[in-house]
């Protein structure tokens, strides 16, 4: 596993930080690469080297260490119920949609929708936080609920936002002062560049802003190599960078913890977050589809994209886009977690693709074959 890296950052992979537990004990973390290689389209002559402290935009990692954390520790207090009706908590959403039904990505909302872009949003252009939470709620439903699991940031934008309106708090908040600072941990939160933190202690993410390497275009697009901004548009445009689907940062040091709670049903030595039973619940097959649990994915069906060849059916975890991902197999009694700045990379061809980075086609970009590697080398 750790030639796999070495090579593929030999060869113009950007970099990334993995670890590896093993009954709870780290037995493997190491960095590798650059937290910066780029300037806009310029290779840079002395590229910044990743370190262990280094701030990653988990992407839709942030799902899981913040919204899932937090809407755990609200089930475990009593302060809600996941089979409560979404108009319950807002009344002017209409469907017949639960809390479940969002976990599990079955709500009927559409995978994406542009409301920072003027043109594509129409009447639901917005680039306010309130107005655009206002505005997921009058999205179209793509199908209706229950008939089909897609997928879908809207889910997790309401889900943060449910979050807010339970706590009386704005989310990254909450998960900082309630969950995160009080377990000791100051390098997980959103917004990293408004809190103390240079563009110097995070890994870039995209060259060019949100343009593709020039080939998109909006109003007010970023055009700047981001770095210690989230990358996701909908989060930085229209959440002011907080959102229940995207915005975290951390690091591999302090993610070394949080797995660790994951891994223990909610507690970890004297800190209890959330109980087992919520947590157990949290990773409960669908009955639709099992490779979805709430929000986490299982590893059911065809899903060795991310979980490899070997790990066990027990295996849950999930994926972000900038390049993270989190695997932890309570059979095998192992965590892995990969950090990587994987679109810190021209794209591959984008006559054909807008999405694809050259990060994406290293064997470590694509997931699955390092976390072969890993099992291989352990089991």
């Amino acid at each position: 596993m750790e030639n796999l890296i070495k090579e593929d950052v030999e060869k113009g992979f950007p970099g990334g930080s993995l670890l590896v537990k093993k009954k709870g004990k780290e037995i493997y973390r190491e960095t590798y690469g650059y937290q910066q290689k780029y300037e806009k389209k310029q290779l840079l002559s002395h590229p910044s080297k990743l370190k262990n402290k280094t701030l990653f935009d988990l992407a839709s990692n942030t799902k899981m260490y913040a919204t899932n954390f937090a809407l755990q520790k609200l089930v475990t207090e009593g302060e809600l119920n996941l089979l409560s009706p979404l108009s319950f908590y807002f009344p002017s959403f209409k469907e017949n949609v639960r809390i479940i039904d969002l976990l599990q990505h079955t709500a009927g909302f559409p995978a994406d929708f542009p409301y920072y872009h003027r043109e594509k949003a129409g009447d639901l252009y917005s680039r306010d936080r309130l107005t655009t939470i206002e505005h997921i709620l009058k999205t179209p439903l793509s199908y209706e609920p229950l008939t089909q699991h897609l997928y879908s940031d809207l889910d997790y934008m309401m889900l943060g936002a449910l979050v807010e309106k339970l706590t009386c708090q704005k989310l990254d908040l909450f998960v900082e002062k309630e969950i995160f600072q009080k377990l000791g941990l100051t390098r997980t939160l959103f917004n990293p560049l408004r809190k103390g933190y240079a563009r110097s202690d995070c890994a870039a993410t995209e060259r060019m802003g949100n343009t593709r390497d020039g080939f998109i275009h909006f109003p007010n697009v970023r055009t700047h190599t981001l770095q210690g901004e989230v990358h996701d548009e909908k989060a930085f445009y229209s959440m002011d960078g907080v959102s229940g689907h995207a915005g975290l940062f951390s690091t591999i040091d302090e993610l070394s913890f949080l797995v660790e709670i994951v891994h223990h049903n909610g507690s970890y030595g004297t800190k209890q977050l959330f109980s087992e039973s919520t947590a157990k619940t949290f990773v409960t097959p669908s009955q639709q589809n099992p490779s979805y649990g709430l929000g986490w994915r299982l590893n059911n069906g065809d899903m060795k994209y991310m979980f490899g060849e070997h790990a066990s059916t027990s295996a849950f975890g999930h994926t972000g886009w900038t390049g993270t991902l989190t695997i932890i197999d309570p059979v095998h009694e192992l965590t892995v977690v990969l950090l990587t700045n994987k679109k810190h990379s021209p794209l591959k061809d984008p006559l054909k693709s807008l999405n694809l980075f050259e990060g994406d086609e290293f064997k470590t970009g694509q997931y699955g074959p390092l976390v072969t590697e890993v099992y291989k080398s352990l089991l």
